[in-house]
């Protein structure tokens, strides 16, 4: 079994189930003194949010809807409990988004998956992710202090300096993009300099493929593990290690709860299922409630083989808001959705767009238990699509299990030649 980070990691499954639902009350009544989320919770009795079924009842938020948020009511849109004078930092994302950071200790929860990786107290880490109005290189920071670890505020850029500090400082911890690693150690190749203290990784902010983790460990960096995170809320899941093997999917942290919905739709799929990846965060200063990242995944079955015993899920599995441009109208995944709600013997919907542009197709591929004896509803649903939309779509009826499982409701198969 790995070296745990606390016993919070290797608890029965059912025991952090209880823990986080039983805290979902007082979240919520703490959430609902932010004059945001007392409007976005409107009518909620705290009290009754104590399971899932309660909590799926309950509005999302999404990221999307930050910046009209936060611009109604400046600066975080009537969603931090802690007031601004009281904060630590207030960062700006491209938007503009404000993120609100609170003072307590590892405040993004960073100390997890640097743990995860095998960085222990005095391990010097070169820290690469952004300083500048990003809250990414502060992340590390916290994680990093928590577990006593002295820290090189490198930033991004500057790449032969990059190296000369490896060269002589000999860190041995690399934290920011994967890419960034690359271009450092084809530098140090070109520059002839022994940047070879760097043995372990911890990447994040962009996709790291398969290709590139080998490349990495065959340049020098055995040990590279991917974070998955967002500026909102922190850091979300981690991958994790098992005698220097690399464990299948992401480990979700200790303090969140997940759940995985229908894009455009805040209905629960099955574990499985690829859907849109919703958070609660259980954070003091700045809660969060079904607060849906953008980003599709789905939860892996079985335990980790590193001993933590928390939900797994596949990964980054591509953005959630498919929103396509047909004749000239946007069609929204939330659309299908109410498509399918008005028709219950669609088990699954998937609204393919084909042809070439200005000569769009619609097709609403619906799985159901009876393709043939459905044919009956078939007109009442083309009137469905005409009557959301106000475009013309055809149907096609299929049997369950016949669509693909990648979370598209939305699929666009026009040609752009």
């Amino acid at each position: 079994m790995a070296d745990l980070y606390d016993s919070l990691e290797s608890r029965d499954p059912s025991a952090r189930e209880q823990a986080l639902l039983s805290a979902l009350p007082a979240l919520i009544t703490r959430a609902m003194q932010a004059p945001g989320w007392a409007e976005i919770l409107r009518g909620v009795t705290a009290g009754d949010i104590n399971n899932r079924a309660a909590l799926a009842q309950l509005p999302v938020t999404r990221k999307s809807a930050l910046k009209d948020l936060q611009q109604a009511t400046p600066p975080f849109g009537g969603l931090n409990t802690t007031p601004t004078a009281q904060l630590s930092r207030v960062f700006m994302s491209p938007g503009p988004i404000f993120d609100p950071e609170g003072r307590g200790g590892d405040w993004w929860r960073y100390a997890r998956p640097l743990h995860a990786l095998g960085v222990r107290s005095g391990d010097l880490i070169q820290n690469c992710f952004a300083y500048h109005f990003t809250p990414a290189g502060l992340m590390v920071e916290g994680g990093a202090a928590h577990l006593g670890c002295p820290v090189i505020p490198a930033g991004i850029g500057q790449t032969e300096m990059q190296v000369q500090a490896m060269e002589l400082l000999k860190p041995k911890v690399y934290v920011g993009t994967p890419s960034f690693l690359k271009i450092i150690i084809e530098k140090a190749q070109e520059m002839g300099a022994d940047i070879s203290s760097v043995k372990m990784a911890l990447v994040g902010a962009e996709a790291l493929p398969p290709s590139l983790r080998q490349w990495l460990n065959e340049n020098g960096v055995p040990f590279v593990l991917q974070t998955y995170g967002s500026a909102d809320i922190g850091n979300i899941a981690y991958e994790t290690l098992t005698d220097g093997n690399l464990n299948p999917g992401m480990l979700l942290d200790e303090t969140l709860l997940l759940e995985i919905v229908r894009p455009g739709t805040g209905d629960p799929v099955a574990d499985g299922e690829v859907g849109e990846i919703v958070i609660t965060s259980f954070n003091p200063d700045y809660p969060l409630i079904r607060f849906a990242t953008g980003d599709m995944s789905a939860v892996l079955s079985g335990a980790s083989p590193c001993g933590r015993t928390n939900t797994r899920i596949k990964g980054w599995m591509g953005r959630a808001d498919q929103t396509t441009k047909v004749r000239a109208m946007f069609v929204h995944p939330s659309q299908i959705a109410d498509i399918a709600k008005r028709h219950p013997i669609i088990r699954k919907a998937r609204l393919v767009v084909s042809g070439e542009m200005a000569n769009d197709e619609m097709t609403l591929h619906c799985e159901v238990d009876h393709p043939d004896a459905a044919l009956s509803e078939l007109d009442a649903i083309i009137a469905s699509i005409r009557d959301v939309t106000k475009l013309r779509g055809n149907v096609k009826l299929q049997a369950i299990g016949s669509l693909p499982n990648d979370g598209k409701v939305i699929e666009d198969a026009r040609s752009y030649q």
